[in-house]
């Protein structure tokens, strides 16, 4: 599995860029990387147990901590920081990319469900 080399963090953009030693590229957005959030709290304990996340349109990324020489931990700025982002993952992330958020859109329009966040009062 192709190991990172470099991240990038566009804070203005919310985007996270990684490069990896196959020369493989990605710029992921922080809505994205936060929906597909590898925590237990989305992931669920289970297959089938996965939580959809909605009204996260306007997330972005407050820093990124290092977790060995094998992943980084997102802190969002929404306070979610318990997903522990492999290089293996984030690269799963950036080849499945447009399914992945495809099949999002899709469950959040059969929830009737938005990405935007929800209307202060």
């Amino acid at each position: 599995m192709p190991n990172a080399t470099e991240l990038r963090l566009k804070r203005a953009e919310k985007l996270l860029e990684v490069g990896f030693d196959d020369g493989s590229r990605f710029s992921l957005p922080a809505e994205y990387l936060r929906v597909e959030s590898p925590s237990a709290e989305v992931q669920g304990h289970g297959p089938g147990q996965k939580t959809l996340v909605a009204g996260r349109r306007e997330v972005g990324i407050l820093r990124l901590e290092p977790v060995g020489h094998y992943a980084v931990r997102i802190v969002f700025d929404d306070l979610h920081d318990s997903g522990i982002y492999s290089w293996a993952y984030l690269h799963q992330l950036g080849r499945e990319q447009a399914q992945r958020w495809a099949e999002y859109e899709a469950a959040l329009a059969e929830k009737g469900l938005s990405r935007e966040p929800p209307r202060r009062r």
